[in-house]
């Protein structure tokens, strides 16, 4: 059985210092879910690890280049699933209002669902942004607030969906609400069905609705 574990490693900063830290973690047959450069000095890993711990950080600190390995909690423990708000400043801020206040009634009863906003104009840094949220570690659902998306941005909603991301959109013009997985008119609804749809303290089950657009 295997344990998650975060690491934040302080190391000399150049060339193959990752190529030796990893070298160490795959002796030890972990396996590296998430790596993040913190700074120049600093690398944040998330391993599972079948050894104990402690094995592997010891190991770490006989390399030249460490000075120093400390065991942390890991993202998901402590700020857990990540929705993301994407689109125009007043619709986002409405949206949020709605997540944040489920999120937080969730998160008292055990969960850890994290909400992060950005207001964008314009159709490629709107679509960008969307292909991006499907890179991004922790992401559970994506929530699309604007009034006319379409073109690219629909290519970029399909593509992330295929790839398991949920895509909740405001009933907008345009042909992303005819992609999304939900299409909710109302901003604040919109935020607190994304949360209920991927909160384990939750009832709510997109795949018994009858109906996608409300």
């Amino acid at each position: 059985m295997s344990d998650k574990i975060g690491l934040l490693v302080e190391a000399d900063p150049g060339p193959g210092i990752l190529y030796q830290l990893t070298g160490v973690i795959a002796r030890h047959g972990a396996n590296i879910t998430s790596v993040d450069i913190v700074e120049e000095r600093q690398t944040y890993l998330e391993i599972e690890v079948t050894d104990e711990a402690q094995l592997v950080i010891d190991d770490l600190l006989k390399l030249s280049v460490v000075h120093g390995v400390t065991q942390v909690k890991t993202f998901q423990t402590v700020f857990g699933k990540r929705i993301i708000i994407i689109g125009g400043g007043a619709q986002v801020g409405q949206v949020a209002i709605g997540a944040i206040s489920e999120a937080d009634r969730h998160n008292i009863r055990g969960e850890h669902i994290s909400v992060d906003t950005i207001p964008l104009v314009g159709e490629q840094p709107l679509a960008d942004a969307v292909r991006a949220c499907a890179r991004l570690p922790r992401m559970k659902a994506l929530v699309l607030a604007g009034s006319l998306m379409g073109g690219d941005i629909e290519r970029a909603v399909r593509e992330v969906r295929a790839q398991g991301l949920l895509v909740v959109s405001l009933n907008m013009a345009g042909s992303v609400p005819a992609a999304a997985d939900l299409v909710v008119s109302d901003p604040i609804q919109a935020g607190v069905m994304t949360v209920m749809a991927v909160a384990e303290t939750a009832k709510f089950n997109l795949a018994r609705l009858k109906h996608r657009v409300f």
